[in-house]
């Protein structure tokens, strides 16, 4: 089946329902949206589109990209989505490699692939609609729909095949593990489109929900707040930062975050702090996901209640996990080779179900050393405890190995944060002659480092201590909010050099 049959089927049971909103203002009702995406389709196929064909959106988040969507699902085409904060050369690499023939954009970033001379035609999605519409073509499940980039921290960016049948099973656990969705709530889209918060509007058109999309293009704090007030049963994909922005922002401003119904958050490290705060300000309104591109938003759930319980005896440890694994999976804890590990031990994180991709396109290499007899293996480490919640420790790159010891940096990471002078913390390793690697914390803040030592030796033990403290205006982060830690150890590397950008 064609995931995008499912707003054909909700446009016929409620066409006059408002589906499309421009901040606060509904601009296109279920019907309208069904019949412009047949439009698109039919402009598409005129253009050369065919069925299998990969064809990319590059565009700031708008009511536009969710027709371009799917008109081209329609079409019986895969979507590539690019980040609209990427560099027209980033993009260009993008739509190269998959083969994209052809790409929609607004005038801002049709501009910048021009000057990258990207290797294939440009469009406004509104420029393919004529008179002429096309029934939706028939996809099998294990088709190509959305052809998802890795935000390449390590690396040329990956492109991973998801098909129509993870995009269901995704779609439907959600409903069971994270939220319920019912047609008076709103997906109010402040992250990019092209991630998470883009996968996520599949669950709210089966629903009827509304679809809103912020005038600002992006996450501005007043202007969520705004939305949330005046349309009411807003439901939003945040990363940690946006989360912790969106609360301080909130706290200074004496707002209450009414109309903010869910807050699912995921995609790097929301710190134990953080989350706490954002209870204590907003109420029970968050759900943690754990997943990744190749297994997209599907891994674990920590459901509303657990991340606002604080009676329960395990309260802090759970608060500090990624949940339970999601219906659709398997979780296990392996070792080296993928063989299970007891409860309590640290691994990597493997998991198998219907959401887990194929494979990377048109990398064999990549696809075996990710996926090992029927096991993603995601290159994150954590284990599990007696009740299967699953803790991550750290990607298994970035577990730093000093005297012969592992050192997980986000433990050293949460210990630092309890300072209250402290914003940001990065922990990495550096090369050691004597000790393998020497432990080092790049902070944002004005905590002095003998506060902060002090801190490490009454939390964790004495060789867990960063030896240094390095000072930054803010850590760098690429566009989805995840640090680069990949450019803090370039400063490492080369200490006479500059801090590396935020």
């Amino acid at each position: 089946m064609n995931i995008a049959h499912w707003l054909a089927r909700r446009a016929t049971a409620q066409p006059q329902k408002a589906a499309l909103f421009h901040g606060a203002k509904a601009v296109s009702d279920y019907g309208t949206f069904h019949a412009d995406a047949c439009r698109i389709a039919a402009g598409l196929t005129a253009r050369g589109v065919s069925c299998g064909d990969r064809v990319g959106i590059f565009m700031d988040n708008h009511p536009d990209w969710v027709l371009a969507l799917y008109g081209i699902l329609y079409a019986g085409a895969a979507v590539v989505p690019v980040n609209a904060k990427l560099h027209g050369r980033e993009a260009a690499f993008v739509l190269a490699d998959s083969g994209a023939v052809l790409c929609l954009t607004d005038a801002r970033h049709e501009s910048a692939l021009e000057a990258e001379n990207a290797p294939c035609r440009c469009a406004p999605p509104r420029a393919l609609l004529g008179e002429d519409a096309q029934e939706i073509v028939h996809r099998r499940p294990d088709d190509l729909a959305w052809l998802f980039y890795t935000s390449g921290t390590t690396g040329a960016p990956k492109g991973v095949m998801i098909t129509h049948e993870m995009i269901q099973a995704m779609t439907l656990s959600y409903s069971i593990d994270v939220d319920s969705v019912t047609g008076e709530d709103a997906a109010l889209y402040a992250a990019p489109f092209s991630h998470g918060a883009g996968l996520y509007n599949f669950i709210h058109v089966l629903a009827g929900a509304r679809h809103v999309f912020p005038t600002s293009g992006g996450f501005d704090v007043p202007e969520i707040l705004d939305l949330a007030e005046e349309l009411g049963r807003c439901h939003m994909f945040a990363a940690p930062t946006m989360v912790k922005r969106l609360t301080d922002g909130a706290v200074v401003a004496q707002r209450s975050g009414t109309g903010l119904r869910t807050i699912v958050y995921a995609g790097g490290p929301m710190y134990t702090a953080d989350i706490i705060a954002a209870v204590d300000h907003f109420g029970p309104v968050f759900v943690q996901i754990y997943g990744q591109g190749e297994c997209p938003m599907a891994i674990t759930a920590l459901s509303r209640a657990d991340v606002a319980d604080r009676t329960h005896p395990d309260w802090r440890q759970r608060l500090g996990s990624v949940g339970r694994a999601q219906s659709v999976v398997e979780v296990q804890i392996g070792d080296e080779n993928g063989m299970p590990l007891p409860a309590g031990q640290a691994g990597e994180i493997m998991v198998r179900g219907a959401p887990v991709m194929p494979g990377y396109w048109n990398n064999p290499e990549a696809s075996a050393k990710t996926l090992l007899n029927g096991w993603l293996m995601t290159g994150d480490i954590g284990h599990l405890d007696a009740a299967e919640y699953l803790t991550l420790q750290d990607r298994s790159k970035d577990v730093i190995i000093t005297g012969g010891s592992n050192v997980y940096p986000r433990e050293v990471e949460e210990v630092l944060l309890r300072h209250p002078q402290l914003q940001e913390v990065s922990v990495v390793g550096t090369p050691h002659a004597e000790w393998g690697e020497e432990i080092v914390a790049f902070v944002v803040g004005d905590a002095p480092d003998d506060a902060l030592d002090a801190l490490c030796l009454e939390n964790i033990a004495r060789f867990k201590r960063p030896k240094r403290y390095i000072r930054l205006d803010a850590l760098p982060k690429n566009n989805y909010g995840k640090v680069l830690k990949t450019e803090l150890r370039k400063q490492l590397a080369d200490p006479h050099g500059q801090p590396p950008a935020p």
